[in-house]
């Protein structure tokens, strides 16, 4: 592990300023660029020290407030242990500000990213990977559906409706991916049933996609998250040997 830069910076979007988190070797050179898409809660401290886990291993971490548009993070206020059976209001106000957050912005917004990782001198040239929890693991297999020439690995962790009836439902994308996917199913998931992770399979099978589809037993929805009730330190481990080897081949 090598020692790492973390910091606040803000990204000009057509839609006013992103705030985002950046984290990268502190060595100065460039090196493979990653988009880390945040969970619902967002970005706070937790997932500040998981980019920078990440970044340790050599890679270039840009960790975007995605529902920028509601302000900076944390757009609303969280206590230091998320318990939603305890705090469900967390969550009542969530939903209309994620809710706003269509495809079509979120896309839009996810080539601004992408652009600002390709014209950083901290990373290096070629494609990089994506890699999400809850609600952005759907943003990461939709980025890399949306940029296929840009994104070469995306992995999705306890990603819940991953499959939809919507005509736009995630699932759908397959047959645009060029990337290397993962996912890494959490089996308490009622977001992501048995019946959707066979859908989700066999879809991406008829596409012809290169992918991994786990199902961490005993796990549920939001295990990596260290700061939340749901927190599964073994499967929250497992997700990190997982990842590490998708970016380590394809990046």
């Amino acid at each position: 592990m090598t020692n790492v830069h973390g910091e606040s910076i803000d990204l000009p979007t057509p839609d006013g300023t992103a705030d985002a988190y950046l984290a990268h070797p502190d060595d100065g050179a460039p090196h493979p660029g990653v988009l880390l898409y945040m969970d619902a809660f967002g970005v706070r401290p937790a997932l500040q020290e998981m980019a920078r886990r990440l970044a340790g291993h050599g890679y270039t971490v840009l960790m975007p407030n995605v529902v920028h548009r509601a302000g900076r993070a944390p757009v609303v206020e969280l206590p230091e242990h998320i318990d939603l059976t305890e705090r469900p209001e967390i969550f009542a106000k969530l939903g209309p500000i994620l809710q706003a957050l269509t495809p079509d912005v979120a896309m839009r917004d996810a080539g601004v990213y992408l652009d600002w990782l390709s014209a950083s001198p901290l990373v290096a040239d070629g494609p990089v990977g994506t890699t999400g929890y809850c609600m952005g693991g759907v943003l990461a297999i939709r980025t890399a559906a949306a940029y296929p020439d840009r994104i070469a690995a995306a992995a999705a962790f306890h990603a819940g409706r991953v499959v939809t009836d919507a005509e736009d439902s995630p699932h759908r994308l397959a047959d645009r991916i060029t990337a290397e996917l993962y996912f890494g199913h959490a089996d308490e998931d009622t977001s992501m049933t048995p019946e959707q992770i066979k859908t989700l399979e066999q879809t991406l099978d008829a596409a012809g996609v290169r992918y991994r589809s786990e199902l961490y037993e005993g796990a549920h929805h939001g295990y990596t998250q260290k700061d939340t009730a749901v927190y599964n330190p073994e499967a929250a481990e497992r997700h990190w040997r997982a990842l590490l080897d998708l970016f380590g081949r394809t990046l």
